[in-house]
Formats: structure tokens, sequence, C-alpha cells
């Protein structure tokens, strides 16, 4: 009997060690940290048939693959508002997080743009700081536009001797950020260049052949041209073309936005002066850093640094239709004598 007891006391000691060994209900069992969430930001540029926004795609790409996050480029074949416009209903109806979007026309854009924000996708624009306020937001830009059309135009202007008549293109009548460049370059002009003489604005259409033809006709229009301002980066060797076919090299200064992929042979010949512009990979490498900022729920302010070059100390400003503007500090300036710096 004695020993029977014994036998059951120590069954009910082995039973409750168990039972206190064992989690209970209340403490959660450690199963690790948790994963962090990912996001999937697509990218839409106004044509991936040019140069300028295969560089911007690899910038895309580098942050896809820094960050961990899904990211990629898409674009119409040629520039086209419309085609933009359809694969921003694309990106909706595939429930992407976030849209970084590169317009070809700021207005046309627009609505497309405010459908993606109803459907809760964070949207940044790149070269729209004249957007509505209620389309996007936040509008990131390398450096103040306004600064840089002055800037392309005090570079001009010095090549022309302050004056003679002069030209400016745009990739469209209704590309913000040309227009802003050729307007604050022609209002610095008329304020300090009285002796520069204003022709017009002229519209390439993002084509080079569009505006190779046109600039023809300007010279037998205006054979005493000594000036053009080109916005895409294809204006300049456009004109460039031209003026290197008509024996006018040394003639006409020619200043404005490329890229050496487009512009160098033309400015090792001295048909083109001066390309101006920034890196377009750190523009899409940026535009998705936002993105991601927005995605998290974090706080975007003046004097952020956003882990890229030209970034490191953001200025935030309100454009003129209330769009929020990020401004870095990232143009660039290259001749032939220091071009290959920026091999792209």
């Amino acid at each position: 009997m004695k020993n029977r007891l014994i036998t059951i006391l120590a069954l009910i000691l082995i039973a409750s060690l168990f039972v206190a060994c064992s989690p209970s209900a209340e403490e959660p069992v450690d199963e690790g940290p948790a994963e962090e969430e990912t996001y999937t930001f697509g990218t839409v540029v106004k044509s991936i048939a040019f140069n300028w926004f295969l560089r911007l795609e690899k910038g895309v790409l580098e942050y896809g693959e820094a960050s961990g996050n899904t990211a990629f480029m898409e674009g119409p074949s040629q520039a086209d508002s419309a085609a933009q416009v359809q694969i921003i209903e694309s990106l909706i109806a595939q429930g992407v997080d976030g849209i970084c979007n590169v317009p070809y026309g700021v207005p046309e854009n627009e609505p497309a743009q405010k459908k993606a924000m109803e459907a809760g996708i964070w949207v940044v624009t790149h070269e729209a700081s004249t957007a509505s306020g209620d389309s996007l937001h936040y509008d990131v830009e390398p450096f103040n536009n306004c600064a840089y059309g002055e800037e392309i135009m005090k570079e001009m202007a010095s090549r022309m001797g302050e004056e003679g008549q002069y030209v400016q293109f745009v990739g469209s009548l209704t590309n913000a950020t040309h227009n802003e460049w050729t307007d604050c370059a022609k209002a610095y002009q008329e304020e300090n260049y009285p002796n520069m003489e204003f022709i017009g604005k002229f519209e390439s259409k993002e084509d080079q052949e569009v505006g190779y033809n046109i600039f023809k006709d300007l010279l037998d229009t205006y054979p005493d041209i000594k000036g053009m301002q080109g916005s895409a980066a294809g204006d300049v060797v456009a004109a460039g073309r031209a003026i290197e076919e008509a024996g006018l090299n040394d003639q006409i200064a020619v200043v404005g936005t490329s890229i050496k992929s487009y512009a160098g042979e033309l400015l090792e010949t001295g048909a083109v002066d001066l390309a101006m512009g920034w890196d377009p990979a750190q523009s899409g490498y940026v535009c998705n850093v936002v993105l991601e900022l927005l995605a998290k729920g974090e706080e975007i302010t003046p004097g952020m640094d956003l882990g890229v070059p030209g970034y490191e100390n953001i200025i935030i400003e309100e454009g003129v239709n209330g769009a929020k503007v990020i401004y870095g500090n990232a143009w660039i300036k290259f001749d032939a004598t220091n071009m290959d710096d920026y091999d792209f």
C-alpha cells in the first residue's frame, strides 16, 4: 500500500512539472523577427525609345536591387500622353503601391494620376513642378528649374557676345519643366541682355527629325541667328546637325539639356557648345525612394538626406499650381573637354 502511494505521488509530481514547463496560452511562442513589408512601384516615362530614359531605368532597377522592393519602368515607344495614361490605367488595375510618372504633357496625365490616388496608390512625378496639387503627392526635381533656365541663358549669352537673335526649343508646349526653363531664360535675357533678340519658341515633339527640319527652316528664314537653347535631350542634336551641314559651327551658340550619348560627337566638332542636365539614373532612383518613404508613412522634411547624390539636403516648395515640389542640387555641365566624366 505504501509503495503504491509513493508511485501515485511521483506520477502527480511529474505531471505538474510537465504542465509548468509547457508554454501557456497567454505566452506567445517566439517565431523570430517578422519579415519586412515590401512594395511594388512602377515608373512611367515619356518613351522607352530614348537613351535618356534607358539611363533613368538603370536607376529604377538599382533602387529595386538595393531596397528589396519590386521596381520597374514602362513607357510608350513614342512620346505620347495618351499612351502614358493607358500605362497608368494598367498599373492601377495591377494594384501597384506607387507610381512615379514623368509626363510628356502634365495636364493630360493629371486625371489618370488622380484616379491612381483615389485607388490608394502613391503618386510621385518628375519634370512636373507645375502640376495641380491634387494630382500627385510630390514632384521631384534635380534642381530649381528657374535657376537652371537662367544658367542656360548665361552660358548661351556669353558665347553670343550678349547680342543677336536666338531661338528656344521645347519637347512639348505643355511640358511644364521645359517651359519653365525657357520662360525663365527669356525673362533673364530681357532683364540682363537688351541687345539679344528673341525669335520664338518651337516644339520638337521630342523628335530629333522634327527639330532638325524646324531648325533648317529657321536658318533660311533667319540667317543671322546666333543662339539656340534646347530643352529635350535631342533638341541641341537636331540643331547641331543642321548647323554642321551649313558650316556654321563657329557662328551659332548651341546650349541646352542633353547627354553624351546624344550630343558627344557634335560637342567634339563644336556644332553644339555646351550640354547641361543631370543624371537620369539618379532621378529614377530618388523618385522610388520618395515612394517608399510615403508607403511607410514616413515624413519628408526640408533638409532631409534622401541618400542619393545631389539630394542630400532637399528643399521643399509649393509649385505654381499647388504641387509639393522636392528640389535637389544635382545639375551638371559638360563640353568636349569633360564629357567623358558623364559617360551615358
